[in-house]
């Protein structure tokens, strides 16, 4: 290796050499008889001049201990130096390596698993395999969670979670707390916040985020209660309070409905609900429930247990909501006479007082006479169907009886296509006939109503739909392949049936001085 590329060496070189031109310097003087010169004459000596002499010895080794002292320190910075390159080489040498690695592209095993949507490209296919098996049996990413560091950072939204609840159940131990929900992504971790919204529900009794209302804007106060219908899955409430209400319903099973039950008993019985925007949670959410893979089973079967105790006639609205017949729908929803006299023996008000008070979004559809799938008895294995979404062409389509094959027919005329909303704030479908062409139109109800479309019908149970103003039927027509179109059309004569009835709808006679009109 060249001298250079040894510091320690380097500094040994420069200190001799200054060494050895300093003694050069001194000869020089000797030779040429100045007066600082080391040779003189003995008779001339005295004591002042040798003192004088070794003070300037002294100053001249002193500066050359000082420039010495300055090369060391240089020596050591590019020691240091030096140090730095071999380290910042090392480590752009490891990142090159590990591009490399990256570059290596692993075979996506679970293309249409949810957990590999975001997340997982760099995993070998053996570590896909583990991730998706943990997944499957507990509905998040609990790969990703064995291998977290415990000294991670973590992104905190919350405040301060338990003083506000504290402090609002203090001043009026009837109200039952929820705060705010922020969501941790259930593949990659990530925290997303979630706005301020009050707790709701639909008519099936899922859980729903609803706007906040006016009148907490009118408040102009971010930290105000927010009065909320409903209640999600996490409380806080005085305990003496919960219990004099009766807790929780012990004849729930597995999952939902026991927080919707909840809020209804606190508001019909003297309590109510509010979120608290100064407390927050951070909430993994699985993406399926490992304990049961259809949650509807369980969902359904709560919900009419809290129809039947809790929402008097608005009930039929659970019923409609779920496709189930009123009489005997098959749900087996437990003994309710506990909780029946639980709110008798609470003085509980109607779920009338409820709507009208603390839930004015929810509608009640007091003229609904059939509902369910729709069939013309030409072909009874296709069912009238809402159509491609977004889009507003209803089909005709082979039955599956899932939501967008829901048909809503009111005594007042109207047909609703689609799952029941029945809310201020999302608007059912009402088919029409726009009087030129052969295909009915999907329209929202309330700009139907309010532009005078045609969305009247005549209807029985085994007869023709006919159109109240254009007079032309719903029907359907096959083409050359056999494909069926639902169709406008001059009546022909065509029956339709409709899956369910409320009470004795449909069972007088058919319409059939209308086809004949």
């Amino acid at each position: 290796m060249p001298p250079w590329r040894r510091p320690h060496k380097v500094a040994l070189l420069i200190m001799n050499a200054g060494f050895v031109c300093y003694l050069v310097h001194l000869l020089q003087d000797q030779r040429k008889g100045k007066h600082d010169s080391l040779e003189v004459n003995p008779r001339s000596l005295n004591g002042n001049l040798i003192l004088e002499r070794l003070d300037r010895l002294d100053w001249n080794i002193y500066n050359l201990s000082k420039s010495l002292e300055e090369v060391h320190e240089k020596v050591k910075q590019i020691e240091h130096d030096q140090k730095l390159q071999n380290i910042s080489r090392t480590e752009v040498h490891q990142a090159d390596n590990m591009k490399e690695e990256k570059k290596i592209v692993h075979h996506l095993l679970y293309p249409d698993s949810d957990l590999f949507k975001r997340w997982g490209a760099d995993l070998s296919e053996e570590e896909q395999t583990v991730a998706q098996e943990l997944f499957l049996k507990y509905g998040y990413n609990v790969y990703i969670s064995d291998h977290l560091p415990l000294d991670r950072p973590i992104t905190d939204t919350r405040s301060p979670r338990a003083e506000p609840i504290l402090s609002r159940i203090k001043e009026d131990r009837t109200v039952i707390i929820s705060p705010v929900f922020d969501n941790i992504r259930f593949d990659d971790f990530e925290l997303l916040q979630y706005s301020v919204a009050a707790d709701g529900f639909d008519w099936a009794l899922w859980c729903l985020y609803e706007p906040l209302p006016d009148e907490w804007y009118a408040l102009k106060d971010e930290t105000a209660p927010v009065r909320s219908p409903s209640i999600m899955g996490i409380l806080a409430a005085d305990r003496k309070f919960l219990g004099e209400i009766g807790v929780l319903d012990g004849g729930m099973h597995i999952y939902g409905g026991e927080n919707v039950e909840l809020g209804l008993r606190a508001w019909q019985c003297g309590g109510k609900i509010e979120v608290l925007p100064c407390s927050r949670i951070a909430h993994l959410e699985r993406a399926h429930k490992p304990y049961l893979p259809d949650l509807s089973i369980a969902v359904k079967r709560n919900a009419l247990r809290v129809a039947e105790v809790w929402m008097d006639d608005y009930k039929y609205m659970v019923y409609f909501a779920w496709n189930l017949p009123i009489e005997n729908s098959g749900i087996d929803y437990g003994d309710l006479s506990s909780r029946k006299e639980l709110r008798k023996k609470l003085n509980c008000k109607g779920f009338d007082w409820y709507i009208k008070n603390v839930y004015p979004n929810l509608r009640f559809l007091p003229n609904i006479v059939g509902y369910g799938t729709m069939k013309n008895t030409l072909k009874e294995d296709i069912c009238i169907d809402q159509g491609p979404v977004p889009g507003n062409t209803p089909i005709i389509y082979p039955c599956h009886a899932y939501s967008p094959q829901h048909v809503f027919y009111h005594s007042t005329g109207e047909m609703y296509i689609g799952g029941l909303r029945a809310r201020l704030n999302a608007v059912d479908r009402c088919v029409t006939d726009p009087g030129s062409g052969d295909l009915p139109i999907l329209e929202q109800c309330d700009i139907a109503m309010s532009k005078g479309l045609n969305l009247h019908w005549d209807f029985k149970q085994g007869s023709a739909v006919i159109n109240r103003n254009t007079k032309r039927c719903l029907e359907i027509t096959a083409d050359n392949t056999g494909t069926y179109r639902l169709v406008m059309q001059t009546c022909t004569g065509q029956r339709w049936n409709i899956q369910h009835t409320v009470k004795d709808w449909g069972k007088t006679k058919d319409l059939e001085h209308r086809i004949q009109q």
